[in-house]
């Protein structure tokens, strides 16, 4: 079957386009032919003064416009595409420009905002005002599909009803399944370090969370950590490695690969298709993420096509998975296959991002892992299971996330679209609100909100757990808008409890199992925050630890 690659059908719709413009161009007289060439290069200057203009008559400005060196602001454009971090030119932008500004690439309007006001407008108060818009879907399409972090609407609607009943308490504090694969997690830890040999963590702990969202969602584990794990570059336990890659690592590996071809072209604005033209670049990677995900859809049709009528119209949530009650819903394999894998990426990606940057944290920061593992012994012991209240009693252990997800949120640029135009508000009362055009794109970066020191205080870019405790914590309950790590409005991350829950409790078993961790000194203890849809550290977090005592008993 023929596939349209991005560019072709780039090509054809701007070849529609000119197409209209032809048929207008019949009506036009020869002199005013001959005019239009010489009144493009003018159309983004008229484009601007309609826009002063509508500003002006809502009693409004314009956003900061950046000005770059090169036409179009490519300069701009290619600055942010060598970031050496993420965002540090969005950053340098805010320290220029202020909260809110233009970035005026390729000629279109993109208000890119760090102020919590604007953010609260375009999250809740105004939400209906706001998609993710059909820009951010054509990027994202081929990956994520019409899942609920890629659809607008009804479809939104459908995907959020149908899995709301499966973040409930209950669900969310089933223990037994953080458990299982917790002690997995310790084992593997300690057999790698008694041969002498770190721990990439970040890849573990994917593995964790793999394993314990397959489960939760499809009521069956993909059983990553049963895999071999990878050793440091630099050991020579690497030399005699021969090892054959299961299924669930082709597809962590593949689906890595298609979130950073939609990293490149959301880094290509609106021309990215131009560099898709003889290929779909995540066709290759999808192949491989499409033969992971079609049998456990297969699978649950088939369950769905065997039950019995009575059983099927009783419909336990308690006892059902997400895929299972999902399939009673829909027959369409697609909108299955794209709910589950969007889900996936909440279950394995961001947490799995969180706990690994911690982890880093508490290496870096001896005495928070002191404190934190003090708080957990003198909580649970050295070897009880927590359960939810333990976890709800620990207020350090909460602090210590907290501070992590507001240094590196596990998505740290988002993006909203607005269907019509309206305008944001000021922080000073003696400048006019924000003026934003219909189809207006408008990232917010809650990463550069979170280290806003204005917001924050002047530690902003410190890692101190005890602002979420002491007196500075009042910045927070005064204006909750400043931290976001899970966004906020209508469209929150459902799985936020679950999150905390899951986070929390493999942290402590952690904790009683280990004093501490640190770096491995052989990998330089390097840590490159890299970024697709979320964060990522490039080559790893390569970590030993500290062995605490027996783990059998626990």
């Amino acid at each position: 079957m023929a596939i349209v690659t991005p560019g072709i059908h780039f090509i054809a719709r701007a070849a529609c386009k000119l197409g209209a413009l032809v048929l207008l161009a019949c009506w036009l007289r020869s002199w005013a032919l001959l005019l239009l060439p010489l009144l493009l290069p003018f159309y983004p200057i008229l484009l601007y003064r309609y826009y002063t203009h509508r500003a002006s008559s809502l009693n409004a400005r314009l956003a900061p416009r950046v000005r770059g060196n090169l036409p179009f602001n490519i300069d701009i454009m290619r600055r942010s595409q060598n970031d050496k971090h993420p965002c540090d030119t969005l950053a340098a932008l805010a320290t220029e420009y202020g909260a809110t500004f233009n970035t005026d690439v390729l000629g279109l309007m993109n208000i890119v905002t760090t102020n919590p006001k604007h953010i609260q407008r375009i999250l809740a108060t105004n939400f209906d005002n706001f998609e993710k818009g059909e820009a951010f879907q054509d990027t994202m399409a081929s990956v994520l599909g019409t899942g609920v972090f890629n659809s607008d609407g009804k479809m939104w609607k459908f995907h959020r009803t149908m899995t709301r009943p499966f973040f409930s308490r209950d669900r969310i504090s089933h223990f037994d399944l953080f458990d299982e694969y917790a002690q997995t997690v310790v084992a593997k830890m300690k057999e790698r370090f008694r041969m002498g040999a770190a721990v990439d963590f970040q890849d573990l702990i994917q593995r964790f969370t793999l394993d314990s969202a397959t489960e939760f969602l499809f009521g069956k584990s993909v059983e990553s950590l049963s895999g071999v794990l990878p050793y440091p570059p630099s050991s020579a336990l690497r030399l005699g490695e021969t090892h054959t890659k299961t299924h669930s690592e082709l597809f962590a590996d593949a689906f890595l690969s298609a979130l950073e071809i939609l990293h490149e072209r959301g880094d290509g604005a609106w021309i990215w298709p131009l560099f898709e033209i003889s290929k779909d670049k995540t066709a290759a990677p999808m192949s491989i993420v499409n033969q992971f995900m079609e049998p456990i859809v297969d699978e649950a049709v088939k369950q769905r096509d065997e039950e019995k009528p009575e059983i099927r119209e009783t419909d336990n949530i308690q006892k059902d998975t997400l895929l299972g009650h999902l399939v009673r819903e829909t027959s369409d394999p697609k909108v299955l296959k794209d709910e589950i894998l969007n889900i996936l990426i909440a279950g394995r990606d961001t947490t799995g991002w969180t706990l690994s940057v911690l982890v880093y944290f508490l290496c870096t920061n001896p005495l928070v892992c002191t404190r934190l593992r003090e708080e957990i012994i003198n909580s649970v012991g050295p070897v009880r299971r927590p359960t939810f209240e333990d976890i709800k009693g620990m207020k350090y252990l909460r602090a210590v996330i907290n501070e992590t997800l507001r240094l590196y949120p596990a998505v740290p640029v988002n993006v909203r679209t607005s269907i019509k135009e309206t305008t944001l508000p000021s922080d000073d009362l003696d400048e006019k609100d924000i003026y934003v055009p219909a189809g207006t794109s408008i990232p917010y970066s809650v990463f550069l909100m979170h280290r806003r020191k204005d917001l924050w205080g002047p530690d902003a870019d410190q890692f101190d757990p005890l602002r979420f405790i002491d007196e500075r914590h009042h910045r927070i309950t005064k204006n909750p808008w400043i931290f976001l790590p899970f966004n906020a409005g209508p469209r929150i991350c459902l799985g936020q409890q679950f999150a905390y829950n899951e986070m929390s409790f493999i942290i402590i078993r952690l904790l009683q199992a280990f004093e501490g961790f640190e770096l491995d000194e052989s990998m330089g203890g390097k840590f490159c925050p890299k970024l697709t849809l979320t964060f990522y550290a490039g080559g790893g977090i390569w970590i030993k630890a500290k062995d605490a005592g027996d783990f059998e008993e626990m």
